[in-house]
């Protein structure tokens, strides 16, 4: 089948790369209840996204660089370091900001058309050790994955809301709050969410 343009922009309206997922009271699954989740990439295959509010208190950046061999400066910058999702926990993504005429990296993936992108690689680790890194970082470990139609099907059954996401729901520190903040910007009050599916 041949792509027309009116085909091409209904297929990206239904993407929602760049966009953050909310989840809703009655998610089903507890490693996502009251979670904003970064989607990195979404296509026909599935999606890939990275959880945005849920820090982990007890893995400090520092320690991680040491466990990788990497030195830090003098003082080490200070990373936040998040709970990214429940597939592959031990590896770690970079959420970061980017110039827009910077170039990309080897493992370097620009998320939405925005100065946002995601790295996998040790050297951002050791930019970042180095005070050499993006202005903006966190680091998650894991991510959350969706198989082909698995999260059309999970919001069709009212398990995510979708937003447009902005510097505070990936970068700020305030994550107990991120989730409320994350529907307010949709004009929703979280009070008066049910957490029974349904359809206005």
């Amino acid at each position: 089948m041949t792509r027309t343009p009116e085909t091409e922009t209904s297929r990206n309206a239904d993407n929602l790369t760049g966009k953050v997922l909310i989840a809703m009271p009655g998610m089903a699954d507890p490693r996502f209840s009251h979670s904003v989740v970064l989607v990195c990439a979404h296509g026909a295959e599935g999606a890939m996204g990275i959880v945005l509010n849920k820090p982990l208190p007890d893995i400090a950046f520092a320690e991680l660089l040491d466990q990788l061999g990497i030195e830090a400066e003098a003082a080490p910058p200070s990373v936040p370091v998040h709970f990214g999702g429940p597939v592959e926990p031990g590896r770690g993504f970079v959420l970061h900001s980017v110039g827009e005429s910077a170039d990309e990296d080897e493992g370097m993936m620009r998320i939405g058309g925005g100065g946002l992108a995601m790295t996998t690689t040790r050297n951002i680790l050791e930019d970042i050790a180095r005070g050499r890194g993006p202005d903006r970082a966190v680091l998650s470990l894991g991510y959350a994955g969706w198989e082909a139609g698995q999260l059309e099907n999970e919001m069709l059954a009212n398990g995510w809301l979708t937003a447009d996401a902005g510097d505070e729901l990936i970068f700020g520190t305030d994550n107990a709050g991120k989730w409320q903040a994350a529907l307010k910007s949709l004009g929703v009050d979280p009070l008066m969410l049910s957490a029974a599916a349904g359809h206005a």
